[in-house]
């Protein structure tokens, strides 16, 4: 069986034909090198299946599924809210956060953001590209940026604020409820006043203290998801 596994957003089932899009045809046939009637596989948030190689034909790669290799799994959501960063080093947040198990990225514009536009339709085939690669079935969502009003206020979550003036250094798990987890991580010059205020007000907060040393935003992001994975598992 071919380790090469790639996303596929439509419905899948066994006996399914259909064709690839043009990417994924090109890395398939010219990156890859794969040709007819050899094997890879196709997953989404239905399983994942064998396919085969039909036909290439325009550029286009037509497969049939065979055998379901792995089938939907029960995850715990696990969701990440973040202040945009320059791109280099939230591209290596999001690939990383979703090796991790991050369900949800949710973009969140501070007091103090620097960066306040995000390229998200980037940022969707960044997970798809770490879903593919760290064998994931559930690829996670992007949601669109948003202010911390909205974002507090549209939520029904547990929310582990980062927050390097706590005291507090560990995780109460008896306070975790079975709504999702969300971590929240502020921008490089930390959150305003106003807005540790509105965070530490929300329903179901704990605030979290990870080191005593000042963190870059996407090291406090791989260190926090580490820290909630371990409590929640």
């Amino acid at each position: 069986m071919s380790n090469i596994r790639l996303f596929f957003s439509k419905k899948l089932s066994t006996d399914l034909t259909d064709k690839l899009d043009k990417p994924q045809s090109h890395y398939l046939t010219k990156v890859m090198r794969v040709k007819e009637n050899e094997v890879f596989s196709l997953f989404n948030k239905d399983g994942e299946w064998e396919a085969k190689i039909l036909s290439i034909s325009k550029n286009l790669v037509e497969f049939t599924t065979a055998n379901q290799i792995r089938q939907n799994e029960n995850i715990k959501e696990l969701w990440l809210a973040f202040s945009p960063i320059k791109s280099n080093f939230q591209n290596f947040m999001i690939q990383k956060a979703t090796e991790l198990g991050v369900t949800k990225f949710l973009p969140v514009i501070f007091d103090r953001t620097v960066v306040r536009k995000i390229n998200t339709e980037r940022l969707k085939k960044i997970v798809i590209e770490a879903s593919e690669q760290s064998n994931r079935l559930n690829v996670p969502l992007v949601e669109e940026s948003q202010n911390l009003k909205n974002f507090l206020n549209s939520n029904s979550m547990d929310l582990i604020f980062t927050d390097l003036n706590s005291n507090n250094k560990k995780i109460d798990s008896s306070k975790l409820s079975d709504k999702p987890k969300c971590i929240i991580v502020g921008p490089e010059g930390d959150f305003s006043e106003a807005e540790r205020e509105q965070i530490l007000n929300f329903d179901g907060v704990q605030a979290l203290k990870i080191n005593d040393n000042i963190l870059r935003s996407e090291t406090a992001v791989i260190s926090t998801i580490s820290i909630v994975n371990y409590a929640i598992n």
